[in-house]
């Protein structure tokens, strides 16, 4: 059969997450098994070209990777008409502006989360997409992962029974970067930068409550600022204008009560990164990034309060795990499978840009939650 070519403009791949998680483990590895198949038997080639406005770094990430094409100019390749696609993995404040002119320039998009800085900039790029017809999407990583497809398997089948609630830790200890250097970017922690975990990580709770658990009706949220100076990439001292925890508190629809506490400034005791753990009245689940472990009703233990003698109960050994069924690839790979057969055959796709604005709308309730003190209401969007 035969193989279409797709050419992508690829912007923001010399950061870490476009470099590894969109260039390397996913364009560059869908070239490397042959494209993606559609449904009549023949094949998408992405035919990548990297952007990027140092001329150094963008040479040098395309010649150690073999990519023939890279440009520092922007509008030149925007401007390119074998050039169907524009991707971003840039900055946040930059992202609207950016995807306004692709748009403009007749491509279709597909991009990184937050899209925008605030919900008017992300409407706006919404209304943008639809106005032209321009097809669209936005990363949404997190449903891909094997812990979570694991956690929509049960919740398909009927395990948990009604659904009570939802625990979600995320986070680790991020190193202030004065003796040992930090994990993270500074900008991520400087307010004026587009930094601050509240718009990082709430963007990512919207689509994962809302796909698994049940969409957002309120939030109840208390962001801190618990490391008020940092280091930066060159051993400067900066005041931290940007939160680096957040607690907040969901109300889900069908009563459902989600809890996500999301931190740079924590250290890890649990078993990964993140963990969500769910329980409802036949069965209770927990879930990281690979594996999910599961007590369904019949097999739950009666412990017993008795604050005077050591527990004897192993609780994790009352856990059984949920098997690896089926095989799992690299969630932002599969995202962009599917969002190339959405582009190249209009196969099924949700995960638009209207998904990302729901998720700066949450931010910005968040924010609002946090300024004010109190509970805020997270109304239906309208485009």
């Amino acid at each position: 059969m035969s193989t279409r070519r797709l050419g992508i403009i690829m912007h923001g791949v010399t950061g870490r997450m476009g470099m590894n998680q969109h260039l390397i483990r996913s364009i560059l590895a869908i070239r490397a098994q042959g494209g993606v198949a559609l449904s009549d038997g023949s094949r998408v080639m992405p035919d990548p070209i990297l952007v990027g406005r140092n001329e150094e770094k963008i040479r040098r990430l395309a010649e150690q990777h073999g990519v023939e094409r890279w440009t520092t100019d922007l509008d030149r390749a925007l401007d390119d008409p074998k050039d169907e696609l524009f991707f971003d993995a840039g900055t946040t404040q930059m992202r609207p502006t950016l995807l306004e002119k692709a748009m403009r320039a007749g491509k279709h998009v597909y991009c990184e989360k937050p899209i925008a800085t605030n919900l008017e900039q992300a409407l706006h790029v919404v209304r943008l997409a639809k106005e032209l017809g321009l097809k669209n999407g936005t990363v949404q990583d997190k449903l891909f992962l094997p812990g979570l497809q694991k956690m929509r398997m049960l919740k398909d089948s009927g395990f948990f029974g009604r659904l009570l609630s939802v625990r979600g830790e995320f986070g680790y200890w991020v190193f202030e970067g004065d003796w040992q250097t930090a994990q993270r970017p500074s900008w991520n922690y400087r307010a004026e930068d587009g930094g601050g975990i509240i718009l990082d990580m709430l963007c990512h709770w919207r689509y994962v409550l809302d796909n698994l658990f049940g969409e957002v009706r309120s939030v109840s949220c208390l962001g801190a600022t618990h490391i008020p100076e940092r280091w930066d990439e060159q051993g400067q001292r900066y005041e931290a204008t940007a939160d680096d925890a957040a607690y907040a508190t969901f109300q889900l629809e069908g009563g459902v009560i989600a809890q996500m506490n999301s931190s740079w400034t924590t250290r890890v005791h649990r078993d990964d990164l993140v963990t969500f753990h769910a329980d409802g009245t036949l069965g209770s689940a927990v879930a990281g990034l690979h594996d999910c472990v599961i007590q369904p009703r019949a097999a739950t233990p009666r412990p017993v309060w008795n604050p005077d003698q050591r527990q004897t109960l192993d609780f994790y050994d009352t856990w059984a795990t949920v098997p690896d069924n089926q095989p799992f690839d690299n969630g932002f790979k599969a995202q962009w499978e599917m969002f190339i057969r959405h582009l190249c055959e209009d196969a099924p796709y949700r995960y638009t840009l209207i998904e990302g604005a729901k998720g700066v709308q949450l931010v910005e309730a968040a924010l609002r939650s946090w300024k004010e003190r109190r509970w805020v209401d997270v109304p239906a969007l309208e485009v």
